[in-house]
Formats: structure tokens, C-alpha cells, sequence
């Protein structure tokens, strides 16, 4: 009870700050926020050995199976907690602020060792673009933990891909932190116990297994947001980009968007997010800049934990495509089913893009199961998109 006690106390002055934020956050990490995180990941990468790895080197641990069926079995179970069968929402990436139509639009002037897989060749790619609040629940926007998420559905990509549930798409997701919030997966099962017990905060805290920085740099780009169409993206995990190269990508926003958060600092309204999106498509396109990262140095730039920031000193991040969102309505009920019914998994890809480390591993069964379970309990039939659908 104590524990649930403390944890209440800290969830209030949490979102009694998140009212306040936007007056003094953006001065706060123009001044503070990369020299904080130079600091926080000199002293993640102090503790970190180096084990030796080679470019694009993964190696498991012997109990990764163990820890991701904790995680599936733990976030089934707070699923079957927090919802009713025809109501169900994916266990993390919950709420959907949005999913809109769009293009993934391929340079014509890449160098030939980025030309693999979907940037083998100039083109355009029809795609779906899914934004989203954190989880598990679905909480009105001001009361979320600061965190918005993108996945983006290509469709019409030709080729075999790693996984046959879907024949012609390939799935890139990322977040608006530039690290994960958990290192590893036997991290991450910790941390869904801890969300299960409703009492996430503590699993930074715990005294058994401390993820203080973690904590701290996470803290960094959580804030307040004000319109997912405006925010950087992070895969914070790796991928192969062609055999023996790895990189991870992120999403540079380009356009000005509407980002105004009405009645702060008292309770703004509950969907304020997707609000400033309908405003911002009905009055202009929107582009992101999706840009890789090579990694250059197997040790400062690990595949096998996702709390350490690849520094773009080592290696910069390079346009390779524009993801365009054009102008359009896109909060129609059913186009928000629609929304609620797709399958994101980032093994939805073609082998040139295999996802890399022990939290990619990870996430193909889990995804792919709780996916599966999701629309069971919601008794929806899964279907692959086309690009062709039409709402009312």
C-alpha cells in the first residue's frame, strides 16, 4: 500500500508538470538537454565492457526466451486485466492519435552502399502512417508519460519477406527518445512486471536492478507534446541495411505544424493531439526526412543494447527517402477501425532489412502473438493492406 501510496504522489506531480512544461521546456533542452546526454552516456558506456563485436555482430543471451515469454505472458495478462473482450488495444504503442495515408518517396542520389532493399532504386511507395501514445491504457493526452510513436505500413514492396503473414509490406516503427527505455529484454520483463503491478515509475528505482539513467535520460525527451506530426522519430534498435552493414533510422520532421495545447495550464481536451494533426492536414502537407546511421564502431555504437545512443560524431545521419503525409481528413470512425486492426511488426521486411539485437528477437513473437491474440478477443480477422481502402 505504501508503495501504491508513493507511486500515486509521483504520477500527480507528473502530470502537474506536463500543465507547465511547454512555458519553460524548449529554453530548458536548448541550454541542458545534449550536454546532459553526453554526460548520462558517458557514464552508460563506462560501465559497458567491450566484448569484441564485430559491424552488424549480434550475440543472444542463453535465457532470451525466458524473458521475452515473461514479457508476453505479463502483458497478456494486463491486457485481459485492463480490457473487455471486443474493446481490446495492443499492449504497448496503445492509443491511436491517427493513421493517415502517404508515401515513402526514395532519393535519386543515394551512394551505391545505400542502395540496398527499399532504396535499391528511386521510387515511391504507397504507405499507411500509424501515430500513437504510449500504453498500456488509453489515457486523455496531458495525462500520458510525454511519449508519441510512428509506424509506417510501405505497401507494394516487391520481394520475399521474413515474415508471410503479409506478402507485400514492409514495417518501419520508431519513438520520439533517441534511446529505449529499457536495455535488454531481461530489463524490459522487469519493467512490465512493474506495469502490471500498475507501478512503472519503480522500475527505474528498484534496488535490485537500478535503471537510474536510464531514468534520466529517458526523462530528457519525454515532455509534453503538442502534435505528433511535428516530432523527431528514433528506431532506437538496429537493422541491416545489405549484408554485413548495420544502422539504425530515425524521422526529421520538415514542415511547420499547429502546436498550440488550449486551456494549459488547466486540463486541455483529451484528444488535443490528434486535434492539432486535423488542423495541421487540413490546411498542409506534412514531410519527414527518414535518415539512416551506419555504425561505425561496434563498441560506442552496441546492437545488443538499445540504452546507448549512437553518437553522430562517429557517424551522421544521411536523408535517404521524404515520407510525405499530404493534406487530408483522416478521423473517420472507420478509418480509426481500421487503424485499430493492423499488425505492425518490424519483421514485416524484406531479409536486407532484418531487424538486429536481443529486443528485435524479441519482437517478432511477441508482436506477432499478441497481434493474433488482440484480434482473437476482439474477433476482427486480420488483413493486409493495400493501399486501396476507402472510408466513409
Amino acid at each position: 500500500m505504501l508503495l501504491y501510496a508513493l507511486h500515486g504522489v509521483l504520477v500527480f506531480f507528473l502530470h502537474l508538470e506536463r500543465r507547465f512544461e511547454p512555458f519553460f521546456r524548449p529554453g530548458l533542452n536548448a541550454l541542458l538537454r545534449e550536454p546532459s546526454a553526453r554526460m548520462i552516456q558517458w557514464l552508460i558506456n563506462a560501465r559497458r565492457p567491450n566484448e569484441g563485436m564485430r559491424i552488424a555482430e549480434e550475440r543472444p543471451e542463453p535465457d532470451e526466451e525466458i524473458f521475452l515469454q515473461s514479457m508476453i505472458d505479463t502483458m497478456r495478462v494486463h491486457l485481459e486485466k485492463d480490457f473487455k473482450p471486443g474493446t481490446f488495444e495492443r499492449a504497448g504503442n496503445t492509443k491511436t492519435h491517427g493513421l493517415m495515408r502517404g508515401e515513402l518517396i526514395i532519393r535519386d542520389d543515394l551512394p551505391a552502399h545505400l542502395r540496398h532493399g527499399i532504396f535499391a532504386m528511386p521510387r515511391r511507395f504507397p504507405a499507411w502512417v500509424r501515430f500513437s501514445g504510449p500504453g498500456p491504457h488509453v489515457e486523455p493526452d496531458i495525462d500520458d508519460v510525454g511519449f508519441v510513436s510512428i509506424g509506417v505500413k510501405l505497401m507494394d514492396v516487391p520481394g520475399p519477406k521474413l515474415m508471410e503473414e503479409e506478402k507485400h509490406t514492409q514495417d518501419l516503427l520508431s519513438i520520439c527518445t533517441p534511446t529505449f527505455v529499457t536495455p535488454n529484454t531481461r530489463a524490459n520483463a522487469q519493467l512490465q512486471v512493474w506495469s502490471w503491478r500498475h507501478l512503472p515509475v519503480f522500475y527505474f528505482f528498484d534496488p535490485k536492478a537500478t535503471h537510474i539513467l536510464d531514468f534520466l535520460m529517458q526523462s530528457w525527451w519525454n515532455e509534453t507534446q503538442t502534435n505528433p506530426l511535428g516530432a523527431t522519430y528514433y528506431s532506437c534498435v538496429p537493422y541491416l541495411l545489405g549484408e554485413g552493414q548495420a544502422c539504425q533510422y530515425s524521422f526529421q520532421p520538415r514542415t511547420k505544424v499547429y502546436r498550440h495545447i488550449p486551456r494549459l495550464p488547466f486540463r486541455p481536451p483529451d484528444n488535443y493531439l490528434r486535434d492539432n494533426m486535423v488542423r495541421t492536414l487540413a490546411e498542409t502537407d506534412v514531410e519527414f526526412d527518414l535518415t539512416v546511421q551506419l555504425q561505425t564502431d561496434p563498441h560506442r555504437m552496441p546492437i545488443e543494447d538499445a540504452s546507448v545512443l549512437w553518437p553522430t560524431r562517429l557517424s551522421p545521419r544521411i536523408p535517404v527517402a521524404t515520407l510525405r503525409i499530404p493534406k487530408q481528413r483522416f478521423d473517420s470512425p472507420a478509418q480509426m477501425a481500421f487503424a485499430h486492426n493492423l499488425r505492425l511488426n518490424p519483421w514485416h521486411c524484406l531479409a536486407e532489412h532484418r531487424p538486429l539485437g536481443n529486443q528485435s528477437r524479441a519482437r517478432r513473437r511477441m508482436y506477432q502473438e499478441l497481434a493474433v491474440f488482440r484480434q482473437k478477443m476482439n474477433n476482427e480477422t486480420h488483413i493486409e493492406p493495400t493501399g486501396n481502402e476507402i472510408f466513409d
